[in-house]
Protein backbone atom coordinates (compact mmCIF):
# COMPACT_ATOMS: atom_id res chain seq x y z
CA UNK A 1 0.00 0.00 0.00
CA UNK A 2 1.27 3.36 -0.98
CA UNK A 3 2.00 5.83 2.15
CA UNK A 4 -0.21 7.97 0.68
CA UNK A 5 -3.30 5.16 0.66
CA UNK A 6 -2.48 3.89 3.96
CA UNK A 7 -2.69 7.46 5.25
CA UNK A 8 -6.17 8.11 3.62
CA UNK A 9 -7.34 4.22 4.71
CA UNK A 10 -6.74 5.82 8.48
CA UNK A 11 -8.68 8.82 8.22
CA UNK A 12 -11.30 6.56 6.80
CA UNK A 13 -11.62 4.27 9.36
CA UNK A 14 -11.07 6.96 12.13
CA UNK A 15 -13.96 8.88 10.18
CA UNK A 16 -16.11 5.60 9.91
CA UNK A 17 -15.38 5.41 14.13
CA UNK A 18 -16.49 9.21 14.76
CA UNK A 19 -13.24 9.81 16.25
CA UNK A 20 -12.57 13.58 16.43
CA UNK A 21 -12.73 15.88 13.17
CA UNK A 22 -9.15 17.27 14.02
CA UNK A 23 -7.33 14.04 14.26
CA UNK A 24 -9.11 12.54 10.65
CA UNK A 25 -7.97 15.89 9.26
CA UNK A 26 -4.30 15.15 10.59
CA UNK A 27 -3.98 12.04 8.36
CA UNK A 28 -6.10 13.36 5.46
CA UNK A 29 -3.59 16.30 5.32
CA UNK A 30 -0.76 13.68 5.67
CA UNK A 31 -1.81 12.17 2.62
CA UNK A 32 -1.95 15.08 0.66
CA UNK A 33 1.26 16.30 1.56
CA UNK A 34 3.02 12.90 1.13
CA UNK A 35 1.17 12.07 -2.60
CA UNK A 36 2.51 15.07 -3.70
CA UNK A 37 6.49 14.04 -3.32
CA UNK A 38 8.41 12.24 -6.25
CA UNK A 39 9.85 9.13 -5.22
CA UNK A 40 13.26 10.10 -4.87
CA UNK A 41 12.32 13.11 -2.49
CA UNK A 42 10.36 10.56 -0.59
CA UNK A 43 13.42 8.28 -0.27
CA UNK A 44 15.43 11.27 0.77
CA UNK A 45 12.98 12.29 3.35
CA UNK A 46 13.21 9.11 4.73
CA UNK A 47 16.75 8.46 4.64
CA UNK A 48 17.71 11.32 6.42
CA UNK A 49 14.39 11.97 8.86
CA UNK A 50 13.50 14.56 7.66
CA UNK A 51 9.67 13.73 6.80
CA UNK A 52 8.48 15.81 9.95
CA UNK A 53 10.17 18.55 8.57
CA UNK A 54 7.34 19.13 5.92
CA UNK A 55 4.24 20.91 7.38
CA UNK A 56 1.43 18.70 8.04
CA UNK A 57 3.96 15.72 8.79
CA UNK A 58 3.81 14.57 12.49
CA UNK A 59 5.15 11.80 14.05
CA UNK A 60 2.58 9.52 14.20
CA UNK A 61 1.82 10.16 10.17
CA UNK A 62 5.61 9.92 9.52
CA UNK A 63 5.85 6.09 11.04
CA UNK A 64 2.86 5.29 8.64
CA UNK A 65 4.46 6.81 5.92
CA UNK A 66 7.58 4.70 6.73
CA UNK A 67 6.11 1.18 7.25
CA UNK A 68 3.98 1.95 4.33
CA UNK A 69 7.36 2.70 1.71
CA UNK A 70 9.07 -0.21 3.25
CA UNK A 71 6.24 -2.85 2.52
CA UNK A 72 5.05 -3.12 5.49
CA UNK A 73 1.28 -2.22 6.72
CA UNK A 74 1.46 0.13 9.43
CA UNK A 75 1.18 -0.16 12.99
CA UNK A 76 -1.66 2.47 13.30
CA UNK A 77 -3.84 1.06 10.65
CA UNK A 78 -3.68 -2.55 11.99
CA UNK A 79 -4.20 -1.51 15.42
CA UNK A 80 -7.04 0.23 14.04
CA UNK A 81 -8.89 -2.17 12.08
CA UNK A 82 -8.25 -4.09 15.57
CA UNK A 83 -10.41 -1.73 17.64
CA UNK A 84 -12.69 -1.07 14.96
CA UNK A 85 -13.42 -4.03 12.96
CA UNK A 86 -16.58 -3.53 10.38
CA UNK A 87 -20.00 -4.39 11.65
CA UNK A 88 -21.24 -7.36 9.87
CA UNK A 89 -25.18 -6.90 9.61
CA UNK A 90 -27.13 -9.94 9.39
CA UNK A 91 -30.68 -11.15 8.14
CA UNK A 92 -32.57 -9.14 5.72
CA UNK A 93 -30.61 -5.93 6.13
CA UNK A 94 -27.30 -7.62 5.75
CA UNK A 95 -28.54 -9.00 2.46
CA UNK A 96 -29.88 -4.80 1.56
CA UNK A 97 -26.32 -4.11 2.64
CA UNK A 98 -24.89 -6.17 0.41
CA UNK A 99 -27.16 -5.92 -2.50
CA UNK A 100 -26.30 -1.84 -2.68
CA UNK A 101 -23.95 -1.15 -5.86
CA UNK A 102 -23.53 2.81 -5.05
CA UNK A 103 -24.45 5.82 -3.14
CA UNK A 104 -26.61 8.45 -4.33
CA UNK A 105 -26.28 11.63 -1.79
CA UNK A 106 -23.16 12.67 -1.35
CA UNK A 107 -21.07 16.05 -1.07
CA UNK A 108 -17.46 16.81 -2.04
CA UNK A 109 -15.20 20.02 -1.57
CA UNK A 110 -16.83 22.17 -4.05
CA UNK A 111 -19.77 22.52 -1.65
CA UNK A 112 -19.67 21.65 2.10
CA UNK A 113 -18.09 18.27 2.05
CA UNK A 114 -14.41 17.74 3.05
CA UNK A 115 -13.00 15.95 0.64
CA UNK A 116 -11.75 16.44 -3.10
CA UNK A 117 -13.96 14.74 -5.57
CA UNK A 118 -11.28 11.75 -6.19
CA UNK A 119 -11.29 11.07 -2.70
CA UNK A 120 -14.69 10.53 -2.63
CA UNK A 121 -14.60 7.96 -5.59
CA UNK A 122 -11.38 6.16 -3.96
CA UNK A 123 -13.47 5.29 -0.79
CA UNK A 124 -16.41 4.05 -2.33
CA UNK A 125 -14.25 1.81 -4.57
CA UNK A 126 -13.33 0.67 -1.23
CA UNK A 127 -15.30 -0.19 0.35
CA UNK A 128 -17.09 -2.17 -3.04
CA UNK A 129 -19.55 0.45 -4.72
CA UNK A 130 -19.57 0.26 -8.63
CA UNK A 131 -20.82 3.85 -8.72
CA UNK A 132 -21.37 7.43 -6.78
CA UNK A 133 -23.37 10.17 -7.19
CA UNK A 134 -22.00 12.85 -6.95
CA UNK A 135 -24.89 15.78 -5.43
CA UNK A 136 -22.96 18.80 -4.16
CA UNK A 137 -25.37 21.43 -3.38
CA UNK A 138 -27.38 23.85 -5.12
CA UNK A 139 -26.75 27.91 -5.26
CA UNK A 140 -29.67 28.66 -2.94
CA UNK A 141 -27.47 27.31 0.43
CA UNK A 142 -24.55 29.57 0.15
CA UNK A 143 -23.71 28.80 4.19
CA UNK A 144 -22.80 25.12 1.96
CA UNK A 145 -21.16 26.94 -0.66
CA UNK A 146 -23.94 25.95 -3.37
CA UNK A 147 -22.75 25.45 -6.78
CA UNK A 148 -23.90 28.24 -9.16
CA UNK A 149 -24.34 26.81 -12.80
CA UNK A 150 -21.00 27.53 -13.93
CA UNK A 151 -18.90 25.86 -11.53
CA UNK A 152 -21.97 23.20 -11.97
CA UNK A 153 -20.94 23.47 -15.29
CA UNK A 154 -17.00 22.93 -14.80
CA UNK A 155 -17.46 20.17 -12.67
CA UNK A 156 -18.88 18.10 -14.86
CA UNK A 157 -15.84 18.83 -16.99
CA UNK A 158 -14.19 17.29 -13.88
CA UNK A 159 -16.03 14.48 -13.47
CA UNK A 160 -15.71 13.15 -17.14
CA UNK A 161 -12.02 13.05 -16.84
CA UNK A 162 -12.05 11.49 -13.66
CA UNK A 163 -14.07 8.86 -15.18
CA UNK A 164 -11.94 7.92 -17.66
CA UNK A 165 -9.58 7.57 -15.07
CA UNK A 166 -11.30 5.26 -12.80
CA UNK A 167 -12.91 2.85 -15.06
CA UNK A 168 -15.12 1.06 -14.92
CA UNK A 169 -16.34 3.09 -11.52
CA UNK A 170 -18.86 5.63 -12.60
CA UNK A 171 -19.12 9.16 -10.41
CA UNK A 172 -22.44 10.06 -11.37
CA UNK A 173 -23.07 13.35 -12.02
CA UNK A 174 -25.47 15.19 -9.57
CA UNK A 175 -26.87 17.75 -7.79
CA UNK A 176 -28.91 18.29 -4.09
CA UNK A 177 -31.10 20.65 -5.12
CA UNK A 178 -33.10 23.18 -2.80
CA UNK A 179 -36.85 22.83 -3.38
CA UNK A 180 -38.03 26.72 -3.38
CA UNK A 181 -40.93 28.20 -1.86
CA UNK A 182 -42.98 27.66 -4.85
CA UNK A 183 -41.55 23.89 -5.39
CA UNK A 184 -39.65 24.75 -7.88
CA UNK A 185 -35.87 23.31 -8.02
CA UNK A 186 -32.98 25.69 -7.58
CA UNK A 187 -31.13 25.47 -10.61
CA UNK A 188 -31.28 25.72 -14.63
CA UNK A 189 -33.13 23.30 -16.31
CA UNK A 190 -30.47 22.78 -19.30
CA UNK A 191 -27.97 21.64 -16.06
CA UNK A 192 -30.86 19.36 -14.72
CA UNK A 193 -30.93 18.20 -17.59
CA UNK A 194 -27.38 17.21 -18.61
CA UNK A 195 -26.83 15.85 -14.75
CA UNK A 196 -27.42 12.28 -13.86
CA UNK A 197 -29.10 11.92 -10.48
CA UNK A 198 -31.24 14.66 -9.23
CA UNK A 199 -31.42 14.90 -5.01
CA UNK A 200 -34.39 17.52 -4.17
CA UNK A 201 -34.44 18.87 -0.88
CA UNK A 202 -36.17 21.31 1.57
CA UNK A 203 -33.40 23.63 3.36
CA UNK A 204 -35.41 26.74 4.24
CA UNK A 205 -38.29 27.64 6.17
CA UNK A 206 -38.57 24.43 7.11
CA UNK A 207 -41.09 25.66 10.33
CA UNK A 208 -43.83 26.34 7.39
CA UNK A 209 -47.08 25.34 8.36
CA UNK A 210 -48.22 21.78 6.09
CA UNK A 211 -51.02 23.97 4.26
CA UNK A 212 -47.49 25.56 2.43
CA UNK A 213 -44.95 22.66 2.95
CA UNK A 214 -47.29 19.91 0.77
CA UNK A 215 -48.01 21.97 -2.45
CA UNK A 216 -44.29 23.26 -2.40
CA UNK A 217 -42.80 19.18 -1.87
CA UNK A 218 -45.63 17.69 -4.61
CA UNK A 219 -44.49 20.73 -7.43
CA UNK A 220 -41.08 19.30 -7.04
CA UNK A 221 -42.12 15.71 -6.38
CA UNK A 222 -43.61 16.16 -9.59
CA UNK A 223 -41.11 18.06 -11.43
CA UNK A 224 -39.58 15.55 -14.18
CA UNK A 225 -36.13 16.47 -13.01
CA UNK A 226 -36.10 14.90 -9.97
CA UNK A 227 -35.26 11.67 -9.28
CA UNK A 228 -34.86 11.11 -5.48
CA UNK A 229 -36.82 12.97 -2.79
CA UNK A 230 -34.07 13.73 -0.12
CA UNK A 231 -34.29 13.80 3.92
CA UNK A 232 -38.75 14.35 3.42
CA UNK A 233 -38.67 15.69 6.98
CA UNK A 234 -36.15 17.83 7.30
CA UNK A 235 -35.20 16.98 11.47
CA UNK A 236 -31.96 17.03 12.91
CA UNK A 237 -31.77 14.38 16.31
CA UNK A 238 -28.52 16.23 17.61
CA UNK A 239 -26.77 19.45 17.27
CA UNK A 240 -24.08 19.59 14.47
CA UNK A 241 -21.61 21.74 13.25
CA UNK A 242 -21.96 23.42 9.81
CA UNK A 243 -19.56 24.34 7.58
CA UNK A 244 -17.40 27.17 9.32
CA UNK A 245 -18.04 26.30 12.63
CA UNK A 246 -21.34 27.50 13.16
CA UNK A 247 -23.49 25.16 15.37
CA UNK A 248 -27.27 23.88 14.31
CA UNK A 249 -29.76 22.82 16.62
CA UNK A 250 -31.76 19.88 16.59
CA UNK A 251 -34.76 20.78 15.13
CA UNK A 252 -38.59 18.96 14.52
CA UNK A 253 -39.84 17.61 11.61
CA UNK A 254 -41.06 19.38 9.19
CA UNK A 255 -45.16 19.45 8.79
CA UNK A 256 -46.50 18.15 5.58
CA UNK A 257 -49.08 15.66 4.34
CA UNK A 258 -46.57 12.50 3.92
CA UNK A 259 -49.18 10.56 2.68
CA UNK A 260 -50.46 12.81 -0.39
CA UNK A 261 -46.38 13.48 -1.51
CA UNK A 262 -45.64 9.48 -1.19
CA UNK A 263 -48.43 8.60 -3.18
CA UNK A 264 -46.95 11.42 -5.75
CA UNK A 265 -43.55 9.75 -5.49
CA UNK A 266 -45.26 6.51 -6.57
CA UNK A 267 -46.88 8.13 -9.47
CA UNK A 268 -44.35 10.08 -10.67
CA UNK A 269 -41.23 7.54 -9.86
CA UNK A 270 -39.38 9.67 -7.38
CA UNK A 271 -37.51 7.71 -5.31
CA UNK A 272 -37.97 8.53 -1.32
CA UNK A 273 -34.70 8.52 0.51
CA UNK A 274 -33.76 6.79 3.43
CA UNK A 275 -30.70 9.06 4.57
CA UNK A 276 -28.54 7.01 6.49
CA UNK A 277 -26.85 9.95 8.56
CA UNK A 278 -26.60 9.89 12.04
CA UNK A 279 -28.02 12.97 12.67
CA UNK A 280 -30.94 12.47 10.52
CA UNK A 281 -32.21 8.76 9.94
CA UNK A 282 -35.24 10.12 7.72
CA UNK A 283 -37.64 9.82 7.09
CA UNK A 284 -38.76 8.49 10.67
CA UNK A 285 -39.65 5.16 11.57
CA UNK A 286 -43.23 5.69 11.25
CA UNK A 287 -43.03 7.70 7.59
CA UNK A 288 -40.78 5.24 6.65
CA UNK A 289 -43.58 2.63 6.84
CA UNK A 290 -46.13 4.68 5.21
CA UNK A 291 -44.06 5.04 2.59
CA UNK A 292 -43.19 1.55 2.21
CA UNK A 293 -47.04 0.36 2.63
CA UNK A 294 -48.12 3.01 -0.17
CA UNK A 295 -45.49 1.63 -2.86
CA UNK A 296 -42.79 3.60 -2.44
CA UNK A 297 -39.16 2.80 -4.05
CA UNK A 298 -36.02 4.09 -2.39
CA UNK A 299 -32.94 5.38 -2.22
CA UNK A 300 -30.14 3.96 0.61
CA UNK A 301 -28.03 7.00 0.95
CA UNK A 302 -25.45 8.61 3.27
CA UNK A 303 -25.46 12.35 2.72
CA UNK A 304 -22.09 11.58 3.35
CA UNK A 305 -19.69 14.70 3.18
CA UNK A 306 -16.59 12.68 4.02
CA UNK A 307 -14.66 9.18 2.62
CA UNK A 308 -15.43 7.49 5.88
CA UNK A 309 -19.17 8.41 5.87
CA UNK A 310 -19.89 6.51 3.16
CA UNK A 311 -19.92 3.49 5.36
CA UNK A 312 -22.81 4.96 6.94
CA UNK A 313 -25.47 3.23 4.66
CA UNK A 314 -25.63 -0.10 7.07
CA UNK A 315 -27.86 2.13 9.01
CA UNK A 316 -30.14 2.87 6.69
CA UNK A 317 -30.35 -0.96 5.62
CA UNK A 318 -31.16 -1.68 8.85
CA UNK A 319 -34.16 0.41 9.23
CA UNK A 320 -35.48 -0.45 5.47
CA UNK A 321 -35.02 -4.04 6.67
CA UNK A 322 -37.61 -3.37 9.17
CA UNK A 323 -40.15 -1.53 7.61
CA UNK A 324 -40.49 -4.91 4.79
CA UNK A 325 -38.49 -3.12 2.08
CA UNK A 326 -36.73 -5.33 -0.20
CA UNK A 327 -33.38 -4.86 -2.60
CA UNK A 328 -36.02 -4.68 -5.42
CA UNK A 329 -37.74 -1.41 -4.11
CA UNK A 330 -34.12 0.16 -3.37
CA UNK A 331 -33.02 2.15 -6.45
CA UNK A 332 -29.17 1.56 -5.80
CA UNK A 333 -29.25 -1.87 -5.68
CA UNK A 334 -29.15 -1.57 -9.65
CA UNK A 335 -26.12 -1.37 -11.82
CA UNK A 336 -25.40 2.46 -13.17
CA UNK A 337 -26.97 1.41 -16.57
CA UNK A 338 -29.96 0.32 -15.37
CA UNK A 339 -30.11 2.77 -12.95
CA UNK A 340 -30.04 5.25 -15.44
CA UNK A 341 -32.38 3.60 -18.20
Amino acid sequence: MAPADALRRIAFLLERAREPTYRVAAFRTAAHVVGGLSDAELDRRIATRTLTDLKGIGAKTAAVVVQAHAGEEPDYLADLVAQHPPVELEGAAGELRRALRGDLHTHSEWSDGGSPIREMALAAMGIGHEYLALTDHSPRLTVANGLTAERLARQLDVVAELNEELAPFRILTGIECDINADGSLDQTDELLARVDVVVASVHSDLRAPASQMTPRMLAAVENPHTDVLGHCTGRLLVERTQRGGKSQKPRPESAFDAEAVFRACVEHGTAVEINSRPERLDPPSRLLQLAADLGCEFAIDTDAHAPGQLDWQGAGCERAAAAGITADRVVNTRTAEELLA
